[in-house]
């Protein structure tokens, strides 16, 4: 099976079994012996991989540009530069 980076999705009129919304498309095909959700409900009803993230507070400056940070999602070690989030988003690139 060719895989071109697009999920099969199937086509059908359902209910969601939370808030009755029309469902019409969905990217599975449903069994009938389990109850459907709409997007909304299912994000609701799914637990978070991670949890929140926990940010941390402080006065840093950026090692790359020098733009103020002053919340990060880590707490810096100091043996490592920080990045902005656009200087960190470009060097990913």
């Amino acid at each position: 099976m060719e895989n071109s980076g697009e999920r099969q999705m199937f086509k059908g009129n359902w209910k969601c079994s939370e808030c009755g919304k029309e469902i019409t498309e969905l990217p599975f095909e449903p069994s009938g012996d389990r109850p459907l959700f709409c997007r909304e409900c299912h994000s609701k009803k799914r637990p978070r991989r991670f949890g929140e993230r926990r940010m941390f507070q402080g006065n840093w400056k950026c090692s790359e540009c020098g733009k103020e940070i002053t919340e990060l999602p880590f707490e810096p070690s100091g043996d490592k530069p920080i990045l902005c989030r656009d200087c960190h988003m470009a060097s990913r690139n």
